[in-house]
């Protein structure tokens, strides 16, 4: 396989895995702050979500640092976009499902 194939293929890797991480972090925010257990949510999320994503630049990366550094360029570029995604066009805050929670 050419390099230059191989080095595109390490960015679009990283594109996924911020892709997963930082879209599971937005989607996990609106969950835990509608549920009654946010501690168990966030918990789990960040163990799940680092842990796919340490896996991900393990196997991509093998053995070369050109390949981690353009897998890490990749995933902050999709950090970029779920953050712009999440920002414009998309309603971040959960629905109230209780009254507000101040004194009367």
């Amino acid at each position: 396989m050419p390099e230059y194939l191989t080095f595109v293929l390490a960015w679009a890797a990283g594109g996924v895995l911020g892709g997963i991480f930082f879209g599971g972090l937005w989607w996990t925010v609106r969950k835990g702050l509608a549920s009654r257990r946010p501690a168990l949510w966030f918990s789990a999320s960040l163990l799940l979500r680092v842990s796919l994503v340490l896996a991900g630049f393990y196997f991509v990366a093998g053995a070369h640092g050109a390949r981690l550094v353009l897998c890490l360029v990749g995933f902050i570029m999709a950090r970029q976009a779920v953050t712009r995604l999440a920002a414009h066009g998309l309603d971040c805050t959960p629905p109230l499902t209780e009254g507000p929670r101040h004194a009367p």
